[in-house]
């Protein structure tokens, strides 16, 4: 069900993401993932333009003759459907590739909203935690491939393939989106990856709105090269506002397995 608060909510941090780029003493932080996002739509760009027409024909071979009079609307539903998976295949690929960066990122909007050092971070303590940070992209990976592949074969069923897969594709996008730029302000504080995804599912409707907007943002041209530290921006104040205060003093409790008890968050609606 869709909550209107949520809804605005979403929003909001991703508005602000944009307000907080062009704050001094964080622009130098924007600059380097922008850069890798250059590079890497660049050249995945010219990969995708390459095959597209391949792709688009294999799919339509799947439409039956009785639904010709749909041909239109059906190939348009699958370029969006293409387009949805390319971009989900940037995100992974940059995600990888960014994550320290963004981590740092994340990490000096927060100092900035709350006045609070993380941590001690020398060059040396920031290389230890390179591979702990690879290992959280991996883990964002193999929770989503499993499903991306599901989608990418649904949309060779016909009918079904051009309708409900697109919508489908792009609402697991959205999700997937809050939770890739979402997990950096976790990952900073070291919360598990299932407890993340089980604090931004409980407010649903928020990381859809936050995801969407992102996804939506990642077609435009130039906005696209700008998004990902806007979403970084934008999900540490998600994460500042929503989760920080709860999860942070929360983290050496007892699990419900162990005490038995329910604990709920007033103001996130969180379960632990």
């Amino acid at each position: 069900m869709l909550k209107e608060q949520e809804i605005k909510a979403g929003f909001e941090y991703f508005v602000m993401g944009w307000h907080l780029i062009l704050q001094k003493g964080l622009r130098r932080f924007v600059i380097l993932p922008i850069l890798l996002n250059v590079m890497l739509l660049g050249g995945l760009f010219w990969m995708f333009v390459s095959q597209i027409g391949d792709y688009i024909d294999g799919i339509m071979s799947y439409i039956p003759d009785w639904l010709a009079w749909l041909s239109g609307i059906l190939l348009l539903a699958s370029i969006l459907m293409i387009l949805i998976l390319f971009y989900f295949i940037f995100t992974t690929l940059s995600g990888f590739i960014a994550a320290p960066f963004n981590g740092l990122l994340a990490e000096k909007v927060e100092k900035m909203l709350t006045g609070e050092d993380l941590q001690e971070m020398s060059l040396w303590s920031f290389l230890k935690d390179v591979p702990r940070m690879l290992g959280r992209e991996w883990q964002k990976l193999v929770y989503s491939l499993p499903k991306v592949i599901a989608l990418f074969l649904l949309g060779f069923v016909p009918l079904l393939g051009q309708t409900v897969v697109p919508i489908a594709t792009f609402v697991f996008t959205a999700w997937m989106f809050a939770i890739q730029y979402c997990d950096y302000p976790f990952d900073n504080h070291k919360v598990s990856f299932d407890i993340m995804k089980n604090a931004l599912g409980n407010q649903r409707t928020q990381s859809l709105t936050f995801g969407g907007l992102v996804t939506c943002c990642t077609f435009v041209p130039v906005i696209n090269l700008l998004i990902m530290p806007v979403a970084v921006c934008g999900a540490t104040v998600m994460w500042v506002e929503n989760y920080r205060n709860y999860l942070r003093f929360n983290m050496n409790r007892p699990s419900p397995a162990q005490t038995g008890l329910e604990v709920r968050s007033e103001n996130t609606g969180i379960v632990k």
